[in-house]
């Protein structure tokens, strides 16, 4: 995994611009800590810091690679999960390969079929491919934006990169925020609108899309859907199908160079990646599997069962680890370092985040780095199978809206009556909800309940799905750790995408096809075990650590949230005694995490020196 940027411009010479791309590469330096590289001509400045994982001599980027007298460079960020197969067919085409690196055959994959090899890519990827003698750039992005790509057009420049902050590098793109930026923190964050770069004039290259930029300027394809037919799969075959794609997936997910771990919390998912990675390390003799939970300091004492969380993590998390003999390795940390580390998780995601969401994960992957490159993580399983409460509760199912954000009074009720009128933040979700709407691909015949999931599916997969992909990446990245996510493989996505409801709530399960499925892999114990989300901290020693923070901004008159929040509001909010714990986003973001957002906001728009147009 790796940070990549660059900087075209067709019609003025950009080599004197060295400067700016070394400010850029440092920028992206906690992505790739292992090595950085740079392409320079007049046309094209493209930037790379790589992490390694695959191939540490051969995979030095960008890379070049010259085709009679044509020279086409690389940068790219990802892993590809058929590596081997394209570059057998490759070789069969009459190509050469000099490495054993990925970066090579996705290169040559270009050469060869040019913005169709796409088409051909299983993997987590970002890359940008600069073609000298057409003189063009091509961007491609994997199927469910798994690593992240941002562009800018700027006149003639046309600038990209990994994250926001390799683009704010750029003197030509400004921290600007318009209505609808704003829309976007305080209506929908931390939450993000597809394709949506939430700066003025700044987007990101949306999952399963590429971009080609030439002289005639941007021109932008989608290149893969989801594709919406009756299933005729029967009951049995379905249930060795979904096996058999997990088993592949994670599998093929295990191949590296480095240190692989996994992450384990006793759950459903987390623990079929384990089980499947600890019999690949036994029978490979690669010795005990690593695995890694995360908790909090006091959790055993205040931790309250409810409808979101049912049961703590950690008697399930030991019967896994020896049940598969693996290495565990339980993090805990206490409120003081999840409040500290909001700073950290706002930087790394260059936005207002998922606030102690965000910073207990971007805690976790710097302790699990000191021992690991890549890790694998059951992110995904939820929003495919069908796990969520919002599919099975009917109130929730029926909400026409993100039914993880069904509370919007309670997010609403923060902002000032001036932001309320400039960005209408009702109609804003309303109107991002229709348009996704409009994208899903019915099918003919459904009935009415059937069709409502799998609208709700849409949702969760192009919008939910995504703000923890994006989470995963930005805090895992910033520690300079590569996590990996079988369960988003295309094929298996695909294959679930039209599963009657009825099979996938096997036995009456939910996850319960998934849970069949996993028989004789999982131990019972887990197959039977009720769903439990990523852990929080519940120590109301957290809400007072914001609560108290917040509180001295609010004190401070030359804080940016002044033009933006109802302060009395917000004041009682925090100086309350008990919590609001009725969630505005997702299962796990309450009143706390309210608090701690709009910390984030106050010192994301600080740092970044964040104009309001």
């Amino acid at each position: 995994m790796c940070g990549i940027a660059g900087w075209i411009n067709l019609k003025t010479d950009l080599t004197e611009q060295k400067d700016i791309l070394n400010l850029i590469i440092n920028r992206l330096s906690p992505r790739g800590p292992d090595a950085s590289g740079s392409w320079i001509s007049p046309n094209a400045l493209i930037a790379h810091k790589r992490l390694i994982v695959v191939d540490p001599e051969g995979g030095a980027q960008p890379m070049v690679r010259q085709q009679g007298e044509n020279r086409y460079v690389i940068t790219y960020n990802g892993e590809l999960y058929n590596t081997s197969d394209l570059r057998s067919e490759l070789e069969s085409r009459g190509h050469k390969f000099f490495s054993s690196s990925d970066t090579e055959v996705l290169l040559v994959s270009y050469i060869e079929w040019g913005i169709k090899c796409v088409e051909h890519l299983n993997g987590i990827y970002a890359f940008g491919i600069w073609d000298e003698g057409k003189r063009s750039l091509f961007l491609g992005r994997d199927r469910f934006g798994v690593k992240p790509l941002f562009y800018a057009q700027r006149g003639d420049s046309l600038i990209f990169g990994s994250e926001l902050k390799a683009l704010l590098a750029n003197p030509l793109v400004k921290p600007e925020l318009d209505a609808e930026g704003l829309a976007e923190i305080f209506a929908l964050g931390p939450a993000r609108t597809p394709g949506h770069g939430v700066f003025k004039d700044v987007y990101e290259l949306k999952p399963s899309h590429s971009m080609l930029f030439d002289i005639d300027g941007i021109h932008i394809r989608k290149y893969w859907s989801l594709e919406s037919y009756p299933h005729t799969d029967g009951e049995n075959v379905t249930i060795a199908k979904v096996r058999d794609l997990v088993l592949d997936a994670v599998t093929r997910q295990l191949v590296a160079d480095v240190p692989v771990c996994t992450f384990l919390s006793g759950g459903l998912d987390s623990s079929t990646i384990t089980a499947i990675a600890a019999r690949a390390f036994a029978s490979q003799g690669k010795g005990q599997l690593n695995t890694f939970s995360i908790d909090y300091v006091d959790n055993d004492i205040y931790f309250k069962p409810n409808m979101f969380q049912p049961n703590s993590d950690e008697p399930w998390i030991k019967q896994m680890s020896e049940s598969f003999n693996t290495c565990h390795h339980y993090i805990k940390f206490d409120t003081p370092q999840l409040v500290d580390a909001l700073i950290d998780a706002t930087k790394a995601r260059d936005l207002p985040g998922m606030s102690d969401i965000d910073s207990s994960l971007f805690l976790f992957c710097r302790e699990v780095k000191k021992s690991s490159v890549v890790a694998l993580s059951g992110e995904c399983a939820d929003e495919i199978f069908g796990g969520y409460p919002w599919f099975h509760n009917e109130k929730m199912l029926f909400a026409d809206t993100f039914p993880w954000a069904i509370s919007v009074h309670e997010r609403t009720k923060v902002l000032s009556h001036e932001l309320l009128n400039l960005i209408k933040p009702e109609e804003y979700i309303e109107r991002r909800y229709r348009e996704t709407l409009n994208e899903v691909p019915q099918l003919k015949g459904e009935d009415r309940i059937e069709a409502r999931r799998r609208e709700i599916f849409y949702l969760n997969i192009n919008w939910f799905m995504s703000t923890l992909l994006d989470r995963k990446d930005r805090m895992s990245m910033a520690t300079g750790l590569e996590v990996r996510v079988p369960f988003c493989d295309h094929r298996l996505v695909q294959y679930v995408w039209n599963i009657p409801w009825d099979l996938k709530m096997y036995n009456g399960r939910e996850k319960g096809l998934l849970r069949q499925a996993l028989k004789g892999i999982v131990p019972d114990y887990i197959i039977h075990r009720k769903k439990s989300p990523y852990p929080k901290t519940h120590n109301p020693s957290y809400k007072k650590a914001v609560s108290k923070w917040l509180l001295e901004i609010l004190n401070d008159s030359s804080s940016p949230l002044h033009q933006l929040i109802n302060v009395q509001t917000v004041k009682s909010m925090a100086e309350g005694v008990s919590d609001n714990s009725n969630p505005w986003f997702g299962q796990l973001m309450a009143e706390p995490q309210m608090l701690a957002y709009l910390i984030q906001v106050d010192f994301w728009m600080r740092e970044n020196h964040i104009s309001i147009i």
